[in-house]
């Protein structure tokens, strides 16, 4: 476990899998960082001094920096009710639900080229006093990871959604998730029953068949990684048919993966570190070999009546090892 996890980069963002998108433009990742400790206006006045640009305050708790290298990035407090900011009763309660609401930062779709800086910024943030997951019982702040598909067909989509499905007890034990994050129902793994139908008959599934299968086993947001925005982008219609508005789901051609704890306060920590934990899915789902292996190494695991769940992530430390995922491209 600790060999696998210390060999994985943390001072560089590996490339994604495949890098570019069908159109050869590269792949743009949308990130969101949430964090406690400091005011959204203190945090919007870092970003601005880390990557430039200017504060523009909407309201006390939701602003913007725009013009800066990455366009205009969006600091708020993570709530719904910060729109109601504006009365006295209601702004109370909103500086109130800072001992366990987080302030998200919320950048546009960034460039390969642009990763980097978000590690200086985090730097800055930790310097001044922001806090992670693990500075409170309650505090389930994560790290979002949007990097958009590499192209809209089942051939690009579902083997990544696989590999996640297969690999996702070691990207949880390996490097184990806050137990707060664990109580509360924003993370929680896709259900046995999705892995095995994924491992198994999803070989030949269109899109239509992996969104119904999909909405059938897990129709909700609450994943490591969520794929309901991204369905919902590519069939608004089956989607909203199943969860009758959509569940509140903003459409977008990305994974939205949500595993990631904020260890933000932690002098060993970085989002290159979990970026490329993210990266090593996407290289097994390009690995069809290897995927189709694990998928049937998954099958044969779960019709042994003797085996454990530890069985599996053991199985998982060995061959992750063989493939050396994270070795530079």
């Amino acid at each position: 476990m600790d060999n696998i996890t210390s060999l994985i980069p943390r001072d560089r963002f590996l490339p994604l899998c495949p890098e570019n998108t069908a159109e050869g433009a590269p792949r743009r990742t949308g990130i969101e960082i949430e964090f406690g400790g400091l005011t959204e206006a203190r945090a919007a006045r870092l970003v601005a001094d880390a990557i430039g640009g200017r504060v523009i305050e909407k309201t006390a708790h939701d602003l913007v920096v725009e013009d800066s290298e990455w366009g205009a990035v969006e600091i708020c407090l993570d709530t719904q009710w910060r729109d109601k900011a504006g009365g006295k009763l209601a702004d109370l309660g909103l500086d109130l639900s800072r001992a366990v609401v987080p302030v998200e930062i919320v950048t546009p779709p960034l460039e390969p080229g642009q990763l980097p800086a978000l590690d200086r910024l985090r730097g800055a943030l930790r310097a001044a006093g922001a806090q992670g997951s693990r500075n409170g019982l309650l505090l389930g702040f994560g790290v979002h990871l949007n990097p958009a598909v590499a192209d809209e067909t089942t051939e690009a989509i579902l083997p990544v959604a696989r590999a996640f499905a297969l690999i996702e007890d070691w990207l949880r034990k390996a490097d184990p998730i806050d137990p707060a994050r664990r109580l509360l129902p924003f993370v929680d793994p896709w259900p046995r029953r999705l892995v095995d139908r994924l491992a198994g008959e999803a070989v030949d599934w269109s899109m239509a068949d992996f969104i119904d299968a999909y909405l059938a086993e897990t129709p909700t947001r609450n994943r490591g990684l969520d794929l309901l925005p991204l369905f919902r982008h590519l069939d608004e219609g089956r989607v909203s048919g199943a969860l009758g508005d959509g569940g509140l789901v903003s459409a977008r051609p990305t994974f939205h993966y949500r595993l990631p704890d904020c260890r933000i306060d932690e002098a060993g920590w970085r989002i290159a570190y979990e970026w490329n934990r993210w990266v090593m899915v996407e290289r097994l789902a390009a690995d069809g070999a290897a995927l189709d292996r694990l998928a049937g190494e998954w099958l044969d695991y779960r019709a042994a009546l003797t085996t454990t769940r530890g069985d599996w992530f053991a199985h998982l430390e060995e061959r992750l090892g063989d493939l050396e995922l994270w070795t530079a491209a």
